[in-house]
């Protein structure tokens, strides 16, 4: 596992049931996720504030950055692999995990998938990760090209991996 990656793209939910904006920056805001996104506006300290999904996962169903309405595209090598309660760096904000993001059929009918619930069962542990945003740095501000960086793991009760579980996070049923 990496712990040093890079944002490859920013894509902001203006609302739900919408396709994602294509955006070069935004504000990371704490407790509510970021700046003109649709998550945490109605739900100040909501688990599910933020999406990260690595480019492998897109790469490998050949999607487009944004086809799983992830806010943030990054390159970093096991981000999935990471438990609850890890800290990233992301540009000028600092991100708790809160979990995987569990896809639901939504996703499967957004990207046209002739099979939408194999598609959904497909990526299960891959989607991507929720995180809340837990602190900023100067503007909070998080740029393509910024750097990713793991700032800490918490320790998990029962040993190594423990922290992480196959439970969704927070599901709220929209993408």
């Amino acid at each position: 596992m990496a712990d040093r990656g890079v944002v490859l793209s920013i894509h902001l939910l203006r609302a739900h049931k919408q396709p994602p904006v294509d955006v070069d920056e935004v504000r990371a805001l704490v407790g509510h996720g970021l700046e003109g996104d649709v998550h945490g506006k109605n739900r100040p300290d909501s688990s599910r504030q933020v999406l990260i999904a690595d480019r492998r996962t897109l790469e490998a169903f050949g999607f487009a950055h944004g086809a799983l309405k992830e806010q943030l595209t990054v390159d970093l090598p096991g981000l999935d692999g990471l438990p609850r309660g890890a800290r990233l760096r992301v540009g000028e904000a600092i991100m708790e995990l809160t979990g995987p993001c569990e896809p639901c059929e939504v996703i499967g009918t957004y990207n046209a998938s002739t099979d939408p619930y194999a598609l959904r069962d497909a990526l299960r542990g891959r989607r991507g990760i929720l995180c809340r945003v837990v602190a900023t740095v100067g503007q909070g501000m998080i740029r393509r090209g910024d750097p990713v960086g793991v700032e800490a793991v918490a320790a998990a009760p029962g040993g190594a991996g423990a922290g992480r579980t196959g439970a969704p996070a927070d599901v709220d049923g929209e993408s």
